[in-house]
């Protein structure tokens, strides 16, 4: 059986952009989630979401924030959301689906990176906690409404920083090794994408298809504001006067944004799933040195571990889905 961890010849490419990779789909009448819909990509994922005709409900930590950076884009909802408290969490999945709506498109946008050491309510490390653990819950507690949709997408925004780290099973909450701001990155991007692997096993059946996303380099967003410029230059950012460094994997935020909207939306990817994706196409299964920008490393895919994270999950978080 051929792996589906392989590109499909979409016709896009690095520089295409969110209003391009929709493609010509209409969706009206559709609805959309996006966390971390107020800034950065996913502001632009919900305008162009809107543009197409979705209505589109931005859960935020900072309401009155999420409201200003918002205004003037038709059909967009509002709500609380904190993805480091699971009881807030819960209160938006439950007043969303007593709506009795379905959820069309998830988008599992939000996250923070290289933060210094802090941990959630629970003790868990707060990079792990909040892009993985706190989508995670989300998901399932949105899983009436996805199922109510009858064909669903949940995209979850991963990152080449999945090369980083893989997810540390037994400690993934350093709590008996030293912290490591990138490593702890690494493995919660890593965990982004063994839950693709994983939701898509569970909800294909059920017409629920997952994908993880790599939106390329975009530093003109709020997610690298805990690194300081000298890591920023360590990781290729920038060159030694300053100046960013303008290649192929530097992207500007509309361009960052194509890659969750192709994955979100356009019909190229009907009846599949389970992938990472970058580039908007499926990216290549690479090996760990592989020096592919856009590949995605064997730790990140493996079906077993993505198992083995569910079981970890659902225990740290203490929700099942039930399918």
């Amino acid at each position: 059986m051929p792996s589906r961890q392989a590109p499909i010849q979409s016709g896009f490419g690095p520089r295409s952009t969110a209003e391009k990779t929709i493609g010509e789909v209409n969706l009206s009448g559709k609805i959309a989630i996006v966390t971390g819909g107020y800034s950065g990509l996913g502001l632009e994922a919900v305008r162009v979401l809107s543009m197409a005709g979705a209505t589109v409900v931005v859960p935020a930590r900072t309401p009155d924030k999420a409201k200003a950076a918002l205004a003037g884009i038709p059909r967009v909802e509002h709500a609380v959301i904190d993805l480091l408290d699971p009881v807030s969490i819960a209160a938006f999945a439950r007043q969303f689906t007593e709506s009795g709506r379905p959820l069309h498109m998830l988008i599992n946008n939000a996250g923070i990176m290289a933060t210094p050491l802090t941990r959630d309510a629970r003790g868990y490390e707060s990079q792990f906690s909040a892009n993985h653990l706190g989508h995670f819950q989300l998901t399932a507690q949105l899983l009436p409404a996805l199922l109510k949709a009858e064909s669903a997408r949940v995209v979850s925004v991963s990152s080449r920083g999945h090369i980083f780290s893989g997810v540390n099973f037994e400690d993934p909450n350093f709590e008996g090794r030293q912290y490591d701001k990138f490593s702890a990155y690494g493995q919660s991007k890593t965990a982004n994408v063994l839950f693709a692997v994983g939701l898509d096993t569970r909800g294909e059946a059920h017409g629920i298809r997952a994908f993880a996303v790599h939106p390329g380099r975009i530093i003109s967003t709020n997610l690298v504001r805990h690194m300081s410029r000298d890591e920023l230059m360590a990781t290729g950012v920038f060159d030694a006067q300053g100046n960013e460094i303008q290649d192929i994997n530097g992207k500007s935020i509309e361009q960052g944004a194509s890659t969750i909207i192709w994955c979100a939306a356009n019909e190229q990817l009907n009846g599949m799933g389970g992938v990472y994706c970058a580039d908007a196409d499926i990216s290549n299964a690479v090996g760990a040195d592989s020096k592919d920008h856009a590949g995605v490393r064997p730790w990140a895919i493996d079906p077993s571990l993505a198992e083995r994270l569910w079981v970890l999950s659902e225990e740290l978080t203490g929700v099942a889905f039930c399918v």
